[in-house]
């Protein structure tokens, strides 16, 4: 079924006789409140319709509804938070990158450009409408980019500690996948516990047998809660801090015991190792992984901060 055009409340007031305006008001509600912008329930519909579309794709099974709609939301809210923080540092993405990375996308599909508008016209979305999600993106990316990535440093010494540590071995990589139950910042200790518990009645779950995908698109506060979790593939070098010393330990398959970090708990799954042979790494790569590794560490604390700076009135569990 093809998605709702959503047209402005304001705009609808202005071109509609008096006598239609409360039935266009119930057609659509606000949702959401962040700072001074509203979220929609027609633009939360269109989300959660790309989201399960998404799960579909991906063979992960679909959480609830509600839980669905709420993770959704959640992105959104923070996504929206981030689009606010690029409009106030006047960051903008020039038509050359954009377009740059819509060949790029079209190709990574096997596709020229108008092919993959084709495709996308036959699912019900415009290419123009991509076109703004990716824009978006890259705007949240440079956000992130201007607020976490460039206040992290790696110092020669860093680089030394690392390889000797490690004896020079680039090749070990997971692919990781986890479920976050997050705490805010300068939690009380009911807060702390109350994350503890609901962390471990997941682990619980997930040892009876539940599936940890679906787990994670009910439940985690991650930002890759949507894709089940997953982390992708990631160098041994470029793991978290906090995961380190666990990793390595796991079973292909198996999910670790919550682990706690500043953001909260984490359960951590290892769906996969490769690598592990006695290449090289160079100073260049070591300092590049040590960068990333602080991102990592870095990007979910800043997330939540801020979530906590601004001004948020969520109206899901209200409507």
């Amino acid at each position: 079924m093809r998605p709702r055009v959503w047209i402005p409340l304001a705009l609808v007031m202005l071109l509609s006789p008096l006598s239609a305006m409360a039935e266009v008001v119930q057609l659509d509600r606000i949702v959401a409140v962040v700072n001074d912008d509203a979220i929609m329930h027609s633009q939360l519909e269109r989300r959660v319709a790309q989201a399960r579309d998404q799960l579909q794709a991906n063979n992960i099974q679909m959480p609830p509804e509600q839980a669905l709609e709420r993770q959704v939301l959640d992105r959104m809210i923070t996504e929206q938070i981030e689009l606010q923080m690029a409009k106030n540092a006047k960051l903008s993405i020039d038509e050359t990158q954009l377009n740059s990375t819509m060949r790029g996308i079209a190709q990574n599909n096997g596709m020229t450009l108008d092919e993959f508008a084709n495709k996308l016209e036959q699912q019900g979305q415009t290419l123009a409408e991509v076109r703004e999600q990716v824009r978006r993106e890259l705007l949240i990316r440079q956000v992130q980019q201007d607020r976490v990535a460039s206040r992290i440093t790696v110092s020669d010494r860093e680089v030394d500690r690392f390889l000797a540590q490690r004896g020079g071995n680039s090749n070990v990589a997971y692919h990781l996948a986890q479920i976050l139950i997050a705490v805010p910042q300068s939690p009380t200790p009911d807060q702390v516990a109350q994350a503890q518990a609901e962390a471990q009645k997941l682990y619980q779950q997930l040892q009876e047998g539940a599936d940890f995908q679906q787990l994670a698109v009910a439940e985690s506060d991650d930002a890759q809660a949507l894709q089940g979790g997953d982390l992708g593939w990631r160098q041994a070098a470029q793991i978290p801090s906090i995961f380190a010393d666990v990793i390595p330990d796991l079973s292909k398959g198996e999910v670790s015991e919550p682990i706690r970090s500043p953001s909260g708990f984490h359960l951590v799954k290892l769906i996969d190792t490769r690598g592990g042979d006695s290449g090289q790494m160079t100073r260049d790569q070591a300092s590049q992984a040590i960068f990333q590794r602080k991102v990592n560490d870095e990007l979910e604390a800043w997330t939540q901060e801020i979530r906590a700076s601004a001004y948020i009135d969520n109206r899901l569990d209200n409507g």
